[in-house]
């Protein structure tokens, strides 16, 4: 492996990295050896708490605690891969996606990318999004997923690689997930030669397992499925190099459980929930400065936030965040309520995302209703689903929309037990999406896999605040499976013709029924959610060209207007537009509900179609449903 000299644009010397050889035989550390190893641990975290800053600075967000924390664990393995190339599989497999910041370094200092690459921390086309990728990242050997996916992956790395050792490092989070329980049995069933290293810092997104989760215990845990443990302080390098080489010369799966306060030593953040996300870009250059970096600190300083410069023809200047309008209307409904009735008839079930899915405000308003559920998706949904099995019963659930996929069969047991859930998938679609592919929400129109007789499951994708807000206080009585999506991005306030709020204060949002948003004989466009504003830019940009292009909202994804669908029939095109997965997204279904009854508009159909390319707003020109690829695919319908 040959080191890589920071370039002068990388103010940070990575060159000063010491590359060290350990042998397995060697039972403990040199004076050098732990000079060399402690000068790297310095070196990495202080580059970590750098260039992740960057992304703060830029506005894309990204993690800095967690690859700071396992900055110790890596460091020695490194070593290790290198004093003893056949005894492992030398990939630092990795289950907590958030972590990627220490894989695109290790990518740098093995020479598979320029220092400065760096500075471009999940920036669009960057290739450096917020999970690694295989492919994408010179250097990065592995896609991580989604948290705690990928350790039953290394199991069967491990059964490809009989004779060699391999490492996945885990966290307390991670180890949440159900996969984790199962990649746990197996390993032991079948005597891998796995080692997990698991940062136990006792902090996720939302809380400390320690208080939402009493008798969560890793130790215990793990040891039940059959592991080794061997726990320890992560920051003890002696004690943390004994361990793990303890569980390498050890036969069968081990766990290698490293307590540490989170982002240890850097102040304002140690400890905290805060050190979960990037760190603020005030608190970097404090700690930078602490550090004599002082021209790292001065590049943090000379950033400035990029705009979007995409238009909005036909949209407000307000920008609202629909995932907290969801959360908020809530709280408006559950004020009508008795305290008796709210506690009888309401659970929210949260599963670690409650500020990011606006159920912080529903803890807030009524802590009684509100249950801490943990890193669990599948149990939460489920929970919330047999708490509303009883008529009357409401079980309110929400996590990101790329958690979806995992909830499917849960979703079957609701709904053949007649659960009532009000669901809501946040994070939908691809908009402002920097942790890329992994993370899109692209696949929600699964939730709607029941049978057609008596089905009661409605997907809705409101467009803008208002319409959100409206949305929610009409289907929340409803009975049966609601699955209510929003974006992370914020989106504008929609206007209509005149000018005004299209969905002002007295609109009354009505389930499964499709809304003009522009009148036109032309060609007509159906979209809906933040997918929404960006057709009626086009459609307004079309206007001015001549064309009378018509824009339909269809906030109900799954149910037919047969009266719109009629009136769309005699049109001279149809053009679906939506951020959804192309094959599985409202576009395949529209176009055979058209057949069906008969109508042959020329038809045609954009979607997410293509692995992202990090950043925010640029996932939408990259995936060629902006503005300006609307209009183009308009034209191409009318030639």
């Amino acid at each position: 492996m040959t080191l890589t000299s920071a370039p002068a644009t990388f103010p940070i010397d990575l060159g000063a990295y010491r590359p060290l050889s350990l042998d397995l035989a060697q039972p403990g550390l040199s004076d050098s050896q732990r000079a060399d190893l402690q000068a790297n641990i310095q070196l990495c975290r202080d580059a970590i708490v750098f260039f992740t800053a960057t992304g703060a600075a830029r506005g894309v967000g990204g993690h800095t605690g967690g690859p700071y924390d396992v900055v110790p664990e890596v460091v020695l393995l490194d070593a290790l891969f290198r004093g003893n190339p056949d005894r492992f599989v030398p990939i630092f497999f990795d289950e907590a996606g958030h972590r990627v910041a220490i894989q695109y370094l290790m990518a740098v200092l093995q020479g598979h990318l320029p220092a400065d690459a760096l500075l471009r921390y999940r920036e669009a086309h960057a290739r450096l999004p917020g999970h690694p990728e295989l492919g994408l990242t010179p250097g990065v050997a592995f896609s991580s997923g989604r948290l705690g996916h990928l350790w039953p992956f290394v199991n069967g790395v491990a059964l490809a690689n009989p004779d060699r050792v391999l490492v996945c490092l885990g966290s307390d989070g991670a180890q949440q997930e159900g996969d984790d329980a199962e990649a746990a049995r197996f390993a032991v069933a079948h005597g891998l030669n796995v080692k997990l290293l698991i940062d136990d810092n006792d902090v996720t997104i939302a809380g400390h397992p320690s208080d939402y989760m009493p008798g969560y215990d890793l130790e215990s845990t793990l040891a039940g499925h059959g592991l080794a443990t061997l726990s320890g302080d992560g920051e003890d390098l002696d004690d943390l190099h004994r361990r793990l080489r303890q569980a390498v010369l050890s036969d069968g799966p081990v766990a290698l459980i490293n307590r540490r306060p989170m982002a240890v030593g850097i102040a304002g953040i140690e400890g905290s929930t805060h050190g979960h996300d990037v760190i603020p870009v005030d608190r970097a250059i404090t700690y930078l400065e602490a550090r004599g970096r002082q021209e790292a600190a001065d590049h943090l300083r000379a950033i400035t936030k990029p705009e979007n410069p995409t238009g909005r023809r036909g949209s407000g200047e307000r920008m609202e965040a629909n995932r907290n309008v969801f959360g908020d209307t809530l709280v408006e409904i559950l004020a009508g309520l008795s305290p008796e009735q709210r506690k009888q008839r309401v659970l929210c079930v949260d599963s670690d995302l409650e500020g990011s899915c606006g159920l912080a405000q529903i803890r807030k308003a009524y802590p009684e209703i509100f249950v801490r559920g943990g890193i669990m998706e599948r149990a939460n949904f489920s929970a919330a689903a047999g708490f509303g099995m009883e008529a009357g019963r409401q079980g309110i659930f929400a996590t990101f929309s790329a958690f979806l996929e995992m909830c499917i069969s849960e979703i079957t047991m609701a709904r053949l037990n007649g659960a009532n859930v009000l669901a809501h998938f946040s994070h939908a679609g691809i908009d402002d999406m920097a942790d890329n592919t992994c993370h899109f929400g692209l696949n929600n129109l699964f939730a709607d896999n029941g049978l057609e007789e008596g089905n009661s499951t409605r997907l809705y994708f409101p467009a803008d605040a208002g319409q959100m807000g409206a949305c929610v206080q009409a289907v929340f009585k409803d009975p049966g499976l609601r699955f209510v999506f929003s974006t992370r991005s914020k989106v504008p306030n929609l206007l209509d013709h005149q000018g005004h709020d299209l969905y002002g204060e007295d609109y009354v949002f009505h389930p499964g029924r499709d809304e003009w948003v522009r009148r036109g004989g032309d060609g007509v466009i159906v979209s809906f959610g933040e997918s929404l504003y960006r057709c009626l830019d086009a459609v307004e940009q079309l206007r001015e060209e001549g064309l009378e292009v018509g824009l339909v909202n269809k906030a109900t994804l799954n149910v037919v207007d047969e009266a719109m669908l009629a009136e769309l029939g005699r049109q001279p095109f149809v053009l679906v537009v939506e951020s959804f997965n192309r094959r599985t997204g409202l576009g395949s279904r529209f176009g055979t509900w058209l057949l069906e009854r008969g109508f042959t508009p020329r038809y045609g159909h954009l979607g997410t179609w293509r692995e992202g390319c990090g950043g925010l707003w640029e996932q939408f020109p990259h995936q060629g449903i902006d503005a300006a690829g609307i209009v183009s695919h308009v034209r191409g319908l009318r030639d």
